[in-house]
């Protein structure tokens, strides 16, 4: 299942890079949870599209895949993105787990590390 967990993922990307949350919903389940890091889990699909949705004056990302490591039931993927958000373009590391059942996403936990421009000394971490 490794090879077809890799390929939703490149497919829940390409959604979000489209800003099409529906996409990604289509390989979840109705009880999805989602788990940005710092923030309340996101419980089922009507949770999630509003969630998304109240993110109305960010831009969709454009995401760089680094890697994604698939073994049994989970799945891992990381690299980096970018995205405006209030007119301003910024640049964030990430790293998304997602937990599988068959071919069904159950859970994603999402980390993010936002990038400080040049010259602006260490990163540091926000959700």
């Amino acid at each position: 299942m490794s090879a077809k967990h890799k390929e939703i993922i490149e497919k829940v990307n390409k959604g979000f890079e489209k800003n099409d949350a529906e996409i990604f919903l289509g390989f979840c389940t109705d009880d999805i949870q989602w788990q940005m890091s710092g923030d309340e889990p996101k419980k089922g699909k009507d949770s999630v599209r509003e969630w998304i949705a109240s993110m109305g004056d960010v831009g969709p990302p454009k995401i760089n895949t680094t890697a994604i490591i698939s073994e049994g039931d989970t799945a891992a993927c990381y690299g980096d993105m970018k995205m405006k958000e209030k007119g301003e373009e910024n640049f964030y590391s990430f790293c998304d787990i997602y937990k599988f059942s068959g071919d069904k996403i159950t859970e994603l936990r999402s980390f993010a590390v936002k990038e400080k421009p040049a010259g602006k000394g260490q990163r540091s971490a926000t959700a």
